[in-house]
């Protein structure tokens, strides 16, 4: 998701948001684990989206 998209959103709909991707990082955590997985790439690149959104939530905290 771009920054533009989330920047939209309000604080509670980010935390919602920021909860799907944590659950979604650990699934592909699991199926590392479990030898399942195909593109290592993904846990990186939701890794950097999870930051994003965290971003987004305190700035607009401040």
């Amino acid at each position: 998701m771009k920054t533009e998209e989330l920047r939209k959103k309000n604080i509670t709909e980010l935390k919602k948001t920021a909860g799907e991707l944590s659950k979604q990082l650990s699934d592909l955590r699991f199926k590392l684990s479990a030898n399942q997985l195909k593109n290592v790439k993904e846990m990186h690149n939701t890794k950097k989206e999870i930051a994003r959104v965290l971003t987004i939530i305190n700035e607009l905290q401040k």
